[in-house]
């Protein structure tokens, strides 16, 4: 209560004093110079000294001034001298017309000075608040948040120290940030504001200053500093909680789409397994007929499809967990293409299959067993959707640094809006949802081509359904070197 004394109402006295002292300095001076003025020229003179008083030191330092001159005005100047006394009724009138127009203009001028502060005041807190709302906006943690609102403080109302202190999740405080970075004062905070939101309080900010009170300006720019900072620290725990919800949601969308596809997936081999096992089992089929080489086939095929869906499982988990470690060797496309075709020589019985590999085509730095599996990948799609002793074809040739690849097939049109979408896990296609398959294969396509740094894309064409993939020609910025042949002397 002292320093507010000391900080607030001392300076007041003095204004006052000062508007006193000017007073009787104006009378002082005038009843030197009175035989040589006119009386109206004394009583504009000391408007001077009013409206000086209320320009320099406010509204009620002028006021007091103006009450000043008025009396002072009467006491030396208005006969009967050196008395409060008024005879004349033209005097009386004069000393009431002269209190007037001091004490509204005072007003005026003090309201225009005060105006005038205001505005230099909302100027000043639009833009310290502008300042720190820039500042938050593009920070994504509470720790950088919590700091940025400390040292703004720090700065814009000349704290000696402050702390913020935001709550953990369990909502005990935590300290987090503080400015500058000192040792506490040994002296209790001169505040402590709650970072208060209309859902929770996220904290709270204390604040030290020895000297002084705050002003009711910075006791409003300070709450609103508070108010921006909760909303920011809010901001950014909804954000993870909604970036939370997502996840989950797309996770329980993949559990369930992975669940519905993998499941029928499953069941149909591990069906016709244990049906093909059953009967050779039973007795009722002849061993010599064969009725036994086709039951054992389709064991086969069948533990082949399985092996197929595990694989592309594991890889698709491999992709996105980054898991997916490459092993690069200079390999030819060519080599790698018909290798695939022929584990899957049974599947294209029911086409033509075409493949157009150049032996001039340069060697490319893949993983083998990897574009394999884009190719046996590329080549399944291709026969569960185009029709039988249709033509897929194969071919691949240079195109600058990189191999552009193309396998095609005879298929129906994709829509334009679902040619991006095939590549994605689970995605198919209304109008092929009777074919069989988990909606993996195109899917780990993409991850395989991309960690390989290369592109893939579809495209429809007039007779074919087309599938483009590039692979870079460079491993680490080179080309592998081809030794020259020697000729033997």
């Amino acid at each position: 209560m002292k320093k507010f004394l000391l900080t607030q109402l001392l300076p007041q006295f003095y204004r006052h004093l000062a508007a006193l002292a000017i007073i009787v300095l104006t009378a002082f001076l005038l009843d030197r110079l009175e035989p040589h003025l006119e009386i109206q020229i004394i009583a504009l003179i000391f408007l001077l000294p009013v409206m000086g008083s209320t320009v320099l030191w406010g509204l009620t330092p002028g006021i007091l001034a103006g009450i000043l001159a008025f009396l002072a005005f009467n006491y030396y100047f208005i006969p009967p001298y050196y008395t409060l006394l008024v005879h004349q009724n033209q005097d009386l009138i004069t000393l009431i017309i002269f209190l007037v127009v001091a004490v509204v203009m005072s007003q005026l001028i003090g309201q225009a000075r005060e105006g005038t502060r205001l505005a230099r005041i909302r100027e000043w807190e639009a833009t310290r608040m502008y300042k720190l709302i820039s500042a938050l906006a593009s920070l994504q943690d509470t720790a950088s948040i919590a700091q940025t609102l400390a040292n703004h403080t720090l700065k814009t109302f000349d704290f000696e120290h402050v702390d913020v202190v935001l709550n953990d999740e369990t909502g005990k405080l935590q300290q987090t940030a503080s400015a500058p970075n000192a040792e506490t004062p040994p002296f209790p905070p001169l505040l402590s504001l709650p970072l208060k939101t209309a859902r929770r309080q996220e904290g709270e900010i204390r604040l030290w200053r020895e000297q002084s009170h705050l002003t009711e300006e910075e006791t409003r720019l300070l709450e609103a500093f508070t108010s921006q900072g909760a909303l920011s620290i809010e901001r950014i725990r909804l954000t993870k909680s909604e970036y939370k919800a997502q996840v989950l949601e797309e996770s329980d969308r993949l559990k369930s789409s992975l669940l519905s596809s993998v499941s029928h997936e499953l069941r149909s081999p591990l069906a016709a397994i244990k049906a093909s096992v059953s009967s050779l089992r039973s007795g009722t089929v002849d061993w010599d007929t064969p009725a036994r080489g086709e039951l054992l086939e389709m064991i086969e095929d069948e533990t082949d499809k399985l092996n197929q869906l595990v694989g592309n499982l594991l890889d698709m988990s491999r992709i996105e967990s980054g898991a997916l470690n490459l092993q690069r060797n200079w390999n030819a496309i060519g080599e790698i293409a018909l290798g695939a075709a022929s584990k899957m020589r049974k599947q294209l019985q029911d086409h033509q299959l075409e493949a157009d590999f150049p032996d001039d085509l340069p060697l490319v730095p893949t993983d083998y067993v990897m574009i394999e599996q884009v190719f046996i990948n590329l080549l399944s799609n291709s026969i569960k959707y185009a029709p039988r002793g249709t033509i897929i074809r194969m071919r691949a040739y240079s195109q600058g640094d990189f191999l552009h690849v193309v396998v095609m097939n005879q298929s129906p049109k994709v829509p334009v809006e679902d040619l991006e979408r095939i590549f994605d896990k689970f995605h198919r296609i209304t109008a092929a949802d009777r074919v069989m398959g988990t909606g993996l294969g195109l899917s780990i396509c993409k991850g395989i081509i991309e960690a390989h740094g290369g592109k893939i894309w579809a495209e429809n064409q007039p007779e074919f359904f087309v599938f483009h993939f590039t692979l870079p020609l460079t491993l680490n910025g080179v080309r592998p070197e081809i030794p020259k042949e020697t000729e033997d002397e």
